[in-house]
């Protein structure tokens, strides 16, 4: 007869006990998740959504109702592992067909230089406010050459390429519900305003200074028009009237990474800039001189006689041969008058020496923006206020005096 062992309550083999899901919430190993529902907005069904890796039940709790509330909002956004840098990457190659070439390259170098190296590894939908405003405190205290302090003015150009982009990750990819970057806490921004530009006797002197040069004319349209150093690179003879005395801005030129890249202008639109008879003039003897430059080249020209201002062999202006030889005009006429010296000026002055003369002179702001091809009169407003204020002073008095009259 064979005897049946019953083991004693003790000695029953243990059952593993599975992990209890109590209100959404439970613990997976070391570690605790939550799972709620979310109604696809497509198909209307309603599915289950676990998350998990949170260290406590507390956690995942908290989680879970931050979760629950955005999902009644349609705000939820399923966790997504990639991270800035790949983000960045994908976000920049995706608008690279809508940016200006030269934006585009300075977009790439502030990714690479700035943002990849102090948050590339972070995982987006990580990035709180606090993580943005320790990378611009990280930047401002030694996030520039050889560990040297950056400037305010290029953590604004990091802040609104992060900006750009992660209003991307919320609005188009919807990989993010809000953007940490809009209560980020950036560095007090530098003012716009330029600093002291030459007086109106002092452009004269530089002018001249500058009239036996082949590029003479150049600095003389730029002070002139205000038009902006790559458009006026970009400008051709067709765009010229000069019977009707006006210019049409229709581009900008740009050389990045040796080549030659044209593209719209600043504000994506063409312009019309009326010019004085002196400057028509300037114009004229631009193109007879270009083409002697022909006839004495011959064979070896190499333009197409397109363009308003070229070398003498006829290619396009390099920009830098412009900038780099507006310091050297202005050495050689200080050399030639050492009792009347011009003080250090660069050459995107002459643009603003236009816009303060004329301001000063009572043209109407709006006009003014016209002219220098700001996208919007506020542009012009901000950036000239201490011009505008200086107007101002006097307008009491001009008041006053014009109804005493």
């Amino acid at each position: 007869m064979t005897k049946t062992l019953v083991a004693t309550p003790d000695e029953q083999p243990r059952k593993k006990m599975a992990p209890k899901l109590r209100d959404g919430v439970m613990k997976r190993g070391t570690t605790w998740s939550y799972v709620i529902r979310v109604k696809d907005p497509e198909t209307g069904e309603s599915r289950p959504r676990w998350v998990s890796g949170f260290a406590t039940e507390d956690d995942a709790k908290a989680a879970r109702d931050e979760a629950r509330v955005k999902a009644r909002r349609g705000e939820y956004i399923d966790r997504n592992t990639i991270t800035v840098a790949q983000y960045l990457d994908e976000w920049i190659e995706a608008h690279a067909v809508e940016i200006k070439p030269k934006t585009l390259k300075d977009y790439r170098d502030i990714i690479t230089r700035y943002i990849k190296p102090h948050m590339g590894s972070a995982r987006l939908q990580a990035v709180r406010p606090s993580s943005v405003t320790k990378l611009y405190r990280d930047l401002m205290a030694h996030g520039g050459k050889n560990g040297r302090p950056l400037s305010p003015r290029t953590i604004e150009y990091v802040h609104a390429v992060l900006r750009k982009a992660f209003r991307d990750a919320v609005e188009v990819d919807e990989i993010l519900s809000t953007s940490p970057v809009e209560k980020a806490k950036r560095p007090r921004r530098e003012s716009s305003e330029p600093g002291a530009v030459w007086t109106t006797a002092q452009l004269r002197s530089f002018l001249t200074a500058a009239r036996d040069h082949r590029l003479g004319a150049f600095f003389h349209v730029a002070a002139y028009t205000g038009a902006r150093r790559g458009e006026l690179l970009h400008l051709r003879w067709a765009d010229v009237d000069l019977d009707g005395r006006q210019l049409t801005i229709t581009g900008s030129a740009a050389f990045i990474d040796g080549e030659r890249i044209e593209g719209t202008t600043k504000s994506g639109r063409k312009r019309i800039v009326s010019i004085d008879e002196q400057t028509a003039q300037v114009l004229r003897n631009q193109r007879k001189m270009q083409v002697e430059d022909k006839l004495k080249v011959g064979p070896e020209w190499r333009g197409t006689g397109a363009y308003v201002f070229t070398t003498g062999w006829g290619e396009p202006i390099h920009p830098d041969t412009v900038s780099s030889l507006f310091p050297i005009l202005i050495k050689r006429h200080n050399a030639h008058h050492p009792k009347d010296p011009l003080p250090h000026s660069r050459l995107h002055d002459l643009r603003h020496i236009h816009a303060t003369t004329l301001l000063l002179a009572g043209v109407p702001v709006h006009v003014v923006a016209a002219r220098l091809g700001h996208a919007d009169p506020s542009i012009t407003l901000r950036v000239y206020a201490h011009v505008i204020r200086a107007a101002e002073a006097s307008a009491a008095d001009i008041f006053a005096q014009a109804i005493n009259e």
